[in-house]
């Protein structure tokens, strides 16, 4: 079995402030071939709420969901069991990438579950790309809270075609913007 796990420093809100911070909130990247996972760990010093209310409310999320060059416009997001979530990234060039969220479960402000993928501009599901379970677990911590993100692949080939388009970079830049937005009510 091969985990790589990569772990990074994390730096406060404050200490961004001051220009002390370390790169994001990020504290590690497990990628599991055995297991088909990708899981990131970032912590943040706000509690639970304040992180699950910019995970599901569609103006904050698009602030941080995509690398900063790609930023997001969420045109639907209902954040509850069977809703549907639609977004359009959008790069330095005017290349466009949609995605879609389809809501499997939410335990608020807990965890939730989505089916993850690619999609048209018109938001209906790209069937040549693939799609994976996507789940998000939020806990209280002494500082504030963690956010577990562990993405499930259907099949090894599909985990190394995402690794290849960049998904685990983009997610890692994705995820450094949350500091910000957290911070920003």
């Amino acid at each position: 079995m091969q985990l790589i796990t990569v772990h990074r420093a994390a730096g406060t809100v404050a200490d961004r402030a001051r220009g002390k911070a370390g790169p994001m909130s990020i504290t590690s990247v497990n990628t599991d071939p055995e297991q088909l996972t990708l899981t990131v760990v970032a912590d943040f010093n706000v509690p639970v709420q304040r992180l699950w209310d910019a995970y599901t409310d569609a103006r904050q999320i698009e602030r941080f969901w995509g690398p900063p060059e790609y930023p997001a416009t969420f045109t639907r997001h209902d954040a509850e069991p069977g809703g549907v979530s639609n977004y359009v990234m959008v790069g330095p060039d005017g290349d466009r990438s949609a995605g879609y969220w389809e809501w499997q479960s939410v335990d608020a402000p807990r965890s939730f579950e989505v089916r993850d993928g690619f999609a048209s501009e018109d938001g209906t599901p790209n069937t040549e790309l693939p799609s994976m379970r996507m789940v998000f677990e939020f806990e209280e911590t002494g500082g504030g809270s963690r956010l577990t993100t562990t993405t499930h692949f259907n099949s090894r080939e599909e985990l190394e075609q995402l690794q290849q388009m960049g998904m685990e970079q983009g997610m890692q830049l994705a995820m450094g913007q949350i500091d910000a937005v957290v911070a920003d009510r």
